[in-house]
């Protein structure tokens, strides 16, 4: 009996100890996001938890809960404002009444004439200036992607055979030493949340966050499966993240083959 109850005691420190500890539960988390300079509650700010690929807004009172864990990383992005980055603690569980601050970003706007196409006025004229995007997307029988590979010349289609028979080094690299980043690409693509704060962001830093790679990664990522340098200059961040994501679907077919 001793025996016995010597072993509950112990299950019970145990289990009020990782309860205390919480590194390894999830739970929700509710904080308040304001305006670091007029102290003002911020509504529709997006809030990621980049460990747990999961995202919200805030509502109008600037407040928003999120499943986290202790240790885990919020990311918190809103236009005009500087992304902040916040480790979840123990006393953000405790208190409710956490506060984060987002400051806004300064820009000194000066007169700006832009003429990217010395447009005339005159219609028949303006056409012939106009850039056009020569970058075609091929579709090949049993595959469920598309490759983008420039003008339709049979050396374009070429091209696009050479990437999907013979996969660059570089993306074995990129993939390879990131394998749990990848891993999240489904769950990012999942998550409406995430899905719609990227479709607004053509800047790649959430991007950066989520995936944990460098923007030249993404780049050269892209390059690899034989995307346009227009697509990647031009595109939003969801689209970037279904081409990444496309492409790592076709590399890891073309791994098992191998």
């Amino acid at each position: 009996m001793k025996n016995y109850f010597t072993l509950f005691l112990t299950l019970l420190c145990f289990t009020a100890f990782s309860q205390e500890d919480g590194d390894t539960i999830d739970r929700k988390i509710r904080a308040t996001v304001i305006n670091a300079q007029t102290d003002d509650p911020m509504e529709s700010v997006h809030v990621l938890n980049l460990n747990q690929v999961i995202g919200t807004i805030t509502n109008e009172k600037g407040e928003f809960a999120i499943t986290a864990a202790v240790n885990d990383t919020l990311y918190l992005t809103f236009l005009g404002f500087k992304p902040q980055k916040i480790r979840v603690t123990n006393d953000m569980f405790k208190f409710e009444d956490t506060k984060i601050a987002l400051t806004e970003l300064a820009y000194a706007l000066e007169e700006v004439i832009v003429r990217p196409y010395q447009l005339t006025g005159f219609l028949e004229i303006d056409v012939k200036n106009m850039v056009v995007n020569n970058g075609y997307q091929y579709s090949i029988s049993g595959l469920n992607v598309g490759y983008e590979a420039g003008n339709k010349t049979p050396s374009a289609v070429t091209k696009v055979l050479g990437a999907i028979l013979n996969p660059a080094d570089l993306l074995r690299n990129l993939f390879g030493r990131q394998p749990n980043q990848m891993r999240k690409l489904r769950k990012m693509k999942e998550d409406d949340q995430i899905r719609d704060l990227l479709a607004s962001k053509f800047d790649r830093e959430t991007l950066v966050e989520l995936l944990q790679l460098e923007k030249v990664d993404i780049e050269d990522i892209l390059s690899n499966c034989n995307y346009s340098k227009s697509f990647i200059t031009t595109a939003n961040d969801l689209q970037i993240l279904d081409a990444i994501s496309s492409c790592y679907e076709e590399f890891k077919v073309l791994n098992r083959e191998k």
